[in-house]
């Protein structure tokens, strides 16, 4: 396969994983905010997994052709600290945040009515009100400001990048295996949603939350989205790119240079140097 090929089929795969995740994610949002009662008001546990499952459904689906970042917090720390192309970085957080764009566009068709039927009974308006806004995107809860969030998602997202690391890492021997991984990728993304998801909804990736901001300034949102209420726009952006660096940094560090299996292959690629010479 050409290179240029293979690399369009890279960013197709991160563009088509992040619609996979917006679509399915984000229609669990509209079921929590727009119904009353909401099916999940009582079971948040089933929101969680509903998106850690569509991470796991992304990553089965895209995972072959571009190891399924979907995630710009994720694919800098894989340049940082394996070896990631940067050259790569900027275009596959441009597919990424592609992808949750053309995600959100196909929630606001499946639910537009009913979106516009919560807004009227509840005297809200789009822009005015940022009414029905929590479908699309992410914002502060319940006495949360937006710096106070800012660190919250440098933490989640440390989480995240921690235990994507370790479930990804070839000496980890006790990783999961037999492509499961995926599974457990899902079940961080719920667990971290369910230990703290109510903070300000957990987006721990900027394309998670900056594509569907951006199809909702588009669909009359307007400054409800962009700059948002406190100018809140930017936390869900850098507090993930810092968070990734840094949980990604902590596996490098506190993990990676004890497991005994990486000791182990060091040293049997050291003898087998040594031999080299004897060979020949």
């Amino acid at each position: 396969m050409p290179v240029w090929k293979a690399y369009l089929g890279e960013l197709i795969s991160e563009c088509l994983a992040m619609f996979i995740i917006i679509v399915l994610g984000c229609s669990v949002a509209a079921m929590y905010t727009l119904y009353d009662p909401s099916p999940y008001q009582n079971a948040y546990w089933g929101v969680c997994i509903a998106w850690g499952m569509a991470v796991t459904i992304a990553i089965y689906v895209t995972g072959a052709v571009s190891g399924t970042h979907a995630n710009p917090a994720v694919t800098l720390a894989l340049a940082l600290f394996r070896g990631f192309s940067w050259r790569k970085v900027l275009p596959y957080a441009a597919a990424q945040v592609t992808g949750g764009f053309l995600g959100a566009a196909v929630v606001y068709i499946l639910f537009a009515p009913v979106i516009d039927h919560y807004n009227s009974v509840h005297h809200l308006s789009r822009e005015l009100d940022g009414g029905a806004a929590g479908v699309f995107f992410t914002h502060a809860g319940l006495a949360v400001t937006p710096i106070h969030a800012f660190f919250d998602e440098i933490i989640l997202t440390g989480f995240l990048v921690l235990g994507i690391f370790a479930v990804t890492e070839e000496f980890n021997t006790v990783a999961p295996t037999a492509n499961s991984g995926a599974l457990i990728i899902g079940l961080l993304v719920a667990t971290i949603g369910a230990s703290a998801g109510y903070l300000e909804a957990w987006a721990i990736n900027p394309a998670r939350d900056f594509g569907p901001r951006l199809f909702a300034w588009s669909a009359g949102w307007g400054s409800a989205a962009l700059p948002s209420p406190g100018n809140y726009w930017w936390v869900p952006i850098a507090g993930p790119l810092i968070g990734g660096v840094v949980g990604g940094g902590a596996y490098q560090v506190l993990i990676l240079p004890f497991l005994p299996a990486r000791h182990a292959h060091r040293a049997k690629r050291k003898a087998d140097a040594l031999q080299e010479p004897v060979r020949r």
